[in-house]
């Protein structure tokens, strides 16, 4: 198959792929890979079954594809195909929850400075770094990425980038509990597409609606969360999106105990688990195991409740997730607190404290617990975040945490 030929076959499947014919486009691309001898036009194909996997969530896969196109990328001796491909590389692992892998690919790529494509992609390489320290719980430098993709989307003008930027910043002020900044990024993200979005994929309107819908439930517009939810799992349904199907199953899961009613949130659990499992999202099963230790709490079964913590703490250790092992150490708190064995109980408060210690989730000025309890924050140039009220209160000419840091101990 020549280059032409290649050229054409690659399109087809776009077009295939496009019209939701995601099967038949992956047998054009497979048999492109399998009898194309141009090797530019093998890059690309592999670059559309790597985005094909990852949004189907074959993960694995996904990586599979990825790790050839280093090889076809070194075959060319092309700087931008090796920067592209080491994207895809860290890419692949962030979604298989590699979190430290990915930070080395990526470090990889942004250290590919001078080529065209790097230029173009160092958004994108800040945005998966960004998830990847996110995901370690990591929240400092996770912010500085954010950040740092923001920027490089406004600089270029790349309104998909910065789609994903909000949504990724959505999922952060959510996890830390300021609520309405976890709201107000994901809304910026639909008017993005509500504007821009005509020729773009309905995934963008669907992860948007997905974010909106987690932050709506935290702030307790139940009914909001739902409609949000259904759009975003119509979408997901449409196209073929396990991942996304399971992130709305586990809203829909959330939304239900939020309103205590278990019994119908179990299934939505359990759905959550199954394809979150079968597509390798380890991330993902600590929150479904999370909201069924919620369950079992609601329903006063304290020792189910404790086999969902031994599950999801055995997932957040091998992940190094801290923010999961902070929560779950706070239910295993609770849950000895009730049951009245006070060995265990001053064993998870130790636990707990630590992970505030390792996660620096703290204000700075007063010392309270960061993510705790809803609180407006409010992050300085250098990426550490504060109490909103502490800081106009007390104002600052510099950021604490950073003069904290930068003391060294003397010696007598």
């Amino acid at each position: 198959m020549g280059q032409d030929q290649t050229k054409q076959q690659i399109e087809k499947g776009l077009h295939l792929y496009q019209s939701n014919q995601t099967e038949k486009a992956l047998r054009v691309w497979m048999r492109v890979l399998e009898k194309s001898a141009d090797p530019a036009g093998r890059f690309r194909v592999l670059g559309c079954l790597i985005t094909a996997h990852a949004e189907m969530g074959r993960y694995k896969d996904m990586l599979k594809f990825a790790v050839v196109q280093i090889d076809t990328a070194r075959e060319l001796e092309d700087p931008d195909f090796l920067t592209e491909s080491y994207l895809n590389l860290a890419r692949s692992n962030e979604k298989l929850c590699e979190f430290q892998k990915t930070i080395s690919y990526c470090k990889t790529c942004l250290n590919m400075q001078g080529t065209t494509v790097s230029l173009q992609l160092n958004g994108q390489v800040s945005l998966s770094m960004g998830n990847a320290f996110l995901g370690l719980s990591i929240f400092q430098k996770a912010l500085e990425c954010f950040e740092k993709a923001l920027r490089y989307a406004h600089n270029n003008d790349d309104k998909m980038l910065e789609c994903r930027v909000c949504c990724s910043l959505g999922n952060f002020y959510a996890q830390l509990k300021d609520y309405e900044k976890a709201l107000f990024f994901p809304c910026k993200a639909a008017e993005l597409v509500n504007d821009y979005g005509k020729g773009w994929s309905l995934k963008y309107r669907a992860m948007s609606q997905y974010h909106m819908a987690v932050a709506y439930r935290k702030l307790g517009r139940l009914a909001d969360a739902m409609d949000c939810c259904e759009e975003s799992m119509k979408i997901a349904l449409q196209h073929g999106d396990r991942p996304l199907q399971a992130l709305c199953l586990l809203c829909f899961a959330d939304i239900h105990r939020s309103r205590k009613d278990i019994q119908t949130a179990f299934p939505r659990y359990d759905s959550s688990l199954s394809i979150m499992t079968e597509i390798g999202n380890r991330l993902g099963l600590i929150q479904v195991l999370l909201g069924v230790t919620k369950c079992w709490m609601i329903q006063k079964e304290l020792d189910k409740a404790l086999e969902s913590i031994e599950k999801a703490q055995e997932l957040a250790e091998g992940l190094g997730n801290k923010l999961g092992l902070l929560k779950l150490h706070c239910l295993c708190e609770r849950i000895y607190r009730t049951k009245g064995q006070q060995r265990e109980l001053r064993d998870h408060v130790v636990k707990f404290h630590e992970c505030v210690e390792e996660t620096e989730l703290y204000c700075g000025m007063c010392g309270e617990s960061i993510g705790e309890k809803n609180n407006q924050l409010q992050a300085l140039p250098c990426s550490h975040f504060f109490h909103l009220k502490c800081l106009q209160t007390n104002g600052t000419r510099g950021c604490p945490n950073c003069r904290r840091l930068s003391v060294k101990p003397g010696y007598v």
